[in-house]
């Protein structure tokens, strides 16, 4: 039997203006309604691909939840072991896109939502894994609070004594990590992570993940100014596979944020037991070329499709090389970048047409 790809996380409610309008214009007004949140984002992506994933996570059992678990069915990601309580909320975020020189910008509304009050002895781990063969988690949920926290810590510890592969993409979120008064974000973040990276058998992150949770800095990089010393991220994706020994490959995101509108995309990914460093997407003499995203339509959720990316390829036989796997990851990451929402609504065979140099966008007959 097929294993299944799980995720454990918690989804919001997505508020944005339509467009790239700003928050004061469209409001009182009306805004887009959708769903994100990364872990759910990952199945979501996972499942269009055809890989077979289970969405997991604590939602208040309420007509909001329900047209949720309505739409992830229908894209063939299982719902069936969402823990529901019978009170309680969903969190929300409300996403304004940047343009130009202009930065996206988002708003939390997700204190005492349902993940965030349940404990791990509320969870019925064993069932929630069942059958499961790779679990992915990353590093909002337990920023949430301290419940939060011990949930994917167990949830986490209790796959690696199953003999779940795991996958965790650090990401950081300032705004989240502040449950535990006169304690700073970082120090609060990289006190938790600690405990749970430690299960990692793939560690994913971005620029700014690895220097503001484990102080790992690339020498020679800017996130402001969107210069990227690729030699820089080789040492870091080194130190982090010495810090967590468990771990087999680090990914990480390699983006040039020239504006809101354009971006440069790239990634690579570290194998420890080689100590080799793939990079994609590489030009026709082998060196690195990132994609030149112009014209971004919705970049929320680019690194969580590099993740289902990365996981897809790890998961089957076609792509399960790391020169294969990074390319593939980015591949399917710079196509979300077109499309509207937190999800990835891209097909196996677009992301492979990528890889293969078909990027043209000419219409299709």
């Amino acid at each position: 039997m097929e294993k299944i790809i799980a995720g454990f996380g918690e989804v919001m409610l997505r508020l944005a203006p339509p467009g790239k309008a700003r928050f004061i214009q469209e409001l009182p007004g009306t805004l887009e309604a959708s769903y994100g949140g990364g872990e759910a984002n990952v199945c979501v992506s996972l499942a269009v691909l055809g890989a077979k994933s289970r969405y997991l996570t604590a939602l208040p059992l309420n007509p909001i939840s329900n047209a949720f678990a309505i739409q992830l069915r229908g894209l063939n990601v299982d719902v069936d072991r969402i823990h529901y309580t019978k009170t309680g909320r969903i969190g929300v975020y409300y996403a304004e896109h940047g343009a130009v020189q202009r930065s996206s910008n988002v708003v939390y509304d997700r204190e005492h939502s349902v993940i965030s009050e349940t404990a791990p002895g509320d969870y019925d781990f064993a069932a929630m894994l069942e059958n499961v063969g790779h679990l992915h988690i990353s590093g909002i949920t337990p920023a949430l609070s301290e419940k939060a926290f011990c949930s994917t810590l167990a949830i986490t510890k209790f796959a690696s004594e199953h003999g779940i592969r795991i996958s965790c993409d650090l990401n950081f979120r300032k705004k989240l990590w502040n449950w535990e008064p006169g304690t700073a974000p970082e120090a609060l973040a990289r006190k938790c992570m600690e405990q749970i990276v430690t299960f990692a058998d793939i560690i994913i992150g971005n620029e700014e993940d690895a220097s503001d949770i484990f102080g790992i800095v690339s020498e020679g990089s800017s996130v402001e100014s969107g210069k990227i010393n690729i030699e820089g991220y080789r040492e870091v994706a080194r130190k982090l596979g010495e810090r967590f020994p468990k771990s087999s490959f680090i990914a990480i995101t390699l983006r040039e944020s020239y504006s809101a509108d354009h971006n440069n995309w790239g990634g690579m990914l570290y194998e420890k037991a080689s100590g080799k460093a793939f990079l994609a997407p590489l030009n026709a003499n082998g060196e690195y070329a990132p994609y030149e995203i112009r014209n971004i339509v919705d970049r929320f959720g680019g690194g969580d499709s590099f993740c289902a990316g990365l996981i897809f390829a790890f998961s089957g036989d076609e792509f399960n090389t790391p020169d294969k796997a990074i390319r593939f990851a980015v591949a399917a990451s710079c196509l979300k970048h077109s499309i509207k929402g937190d999800y990835n609504y891209t097909t196996k065979d677009e992301v492979v047409a990528l890889m293969n140099g078909n990027g043209s966008g000419r219409v299709k007959r």
